[in-house]
C-alpha cells in the first residue's frame, strides 16, 4: 500500500465534498466506532475513529484507502481491517497529529505491514 492508501478507490461510494462525521465504522469483523473527524484532503484522505466504550474511547486515524464502502442511506462506512489491527493501531491526537510527517509514516507503515 503506497499513495493509494490516502485516497478513496472508485468502487468505495464516497463521494467527494459528502461529510461523512457521525457515521458508524464497521471493521471487517464487527461495529468499531463512529468517525470523529473527516479529512478528504487531496493526496491525504483519511477518517478518524472514535471507538467509544469499545476500546476506551480511543481516536485512530484509517487512511481512506481502506473504506471498502460508505453506505449513505445507513450512515455507515465499512473498512478493509479487523477490529484487532484497528485497536492494535496507534493513538490519533487533533491538533498534536494533523500535520505530524512522522505520524503520517508511522500510520503508513503501521497499515502497509499488517498482517492478516
Amino acid at each position: 500500500m503506497g499513495t493509494e492508501m490516502w485516497g478513496y478507490a472508485d468502487s468505495s461510494g464516497h463521494v467527494a465534498g459528502a461529510d461523512l462525521t457521525g457515521f458508524k465504522v464497521e471493521a471487517s469483523d464487527g461495529s468499531i466506532g463512529r468517525i470523529h473527524k473527516h479529512s478528504a484532503d487531496a493526496g491525504r484522505s483519511f477518517i478518524v475513529v472514535d471507538t467509544g466504550p469499545w476500546i476506551l474511547g480511543r481516536h485512530v486515524l484509517v487512511p481512506a484507502g481502506l473504506v471498502r464502502e460508505v453506505d449513505v442511506d445507513n450512515e455507515t462506512v465499512r473498512v478493509a481491517a479487523t477490529k484487532q489491527e484497528i485497536k492494535a493501531s496507534p493513538d490519533f491526537e487533533s491538533g498534536r497529529h494533523d500535520d505530524d510527517v512522522a505520524f503520517i509514516r508511522l500510520i503508513e507503515q503501521y497499515y502497509a505491514n499488517r498482517h492478516m
